[in-house]
């Protein structure tokens, strides 16, 4: 059973933020001649490795809400030139929306067994026809 890891998306509005901060990075690293991967570098080393490359993904909590995923491919440990052990998480760069779900902020990331994680809209037969704002400011009113 694959495990997962739930992380704030730090300065994205929106699933749309994301989603663009991705494409500029890959065509930045595509443009200078790198790799493009998508790579976030966390702090944190998990020790789970293997469950969490085993079918995990990422879960992004956008504006107090777990919003998105994306799938995790590798998970590459490394040592700064502080002499600080972080990580690279390389994600493939397409964003599944998930039944958004409230979350209250925290530090670093969380791992989420494969019971804990909201469904994908896709999977769900739903449709993002809401925009984001929209849709979080109708929950907080209670109207959906």
């Amino acid at each position: 059973m694959p495990l997962h890891l739930l992380k704030l998306c730090v300065g994205a509005e929106s699933i749309e933020d994301l989603e663009e901060w991705i494409g500029e990075s890959l065509a930045g690293k595509a443009a200078r001649g790198e790799t493009a991967e998508q790579v976030h570098t966390t702090r944190m080393v998990p020790t789970r490795l293997a469950e969490l490359l085993d079918g995990g993904s990422l879960y992004w909590v956008i504006k107090g809400e777990v919003a998105c995923r994306q799938r995790l491919l590798a998970i590459r440990p490394f040592v700064d030139s502080d002499g600080i052990r972080r990580c690279h998480l390389v994600m493939e760069p397409v964003v599944h929306r998930v039944m958004p779900r409230p979350n209250r902020p925290f530090q670093g990331w969380r791992y989420l067994v494969d019971k804990e994680v909201p469904a994908d809209l896709a999977a769900a037969g739903e449709a993002p026809t809401l925009p984001d704002n929209l849709r979080r400011e109708l929950r907080s009113l209670g109207l959906i």
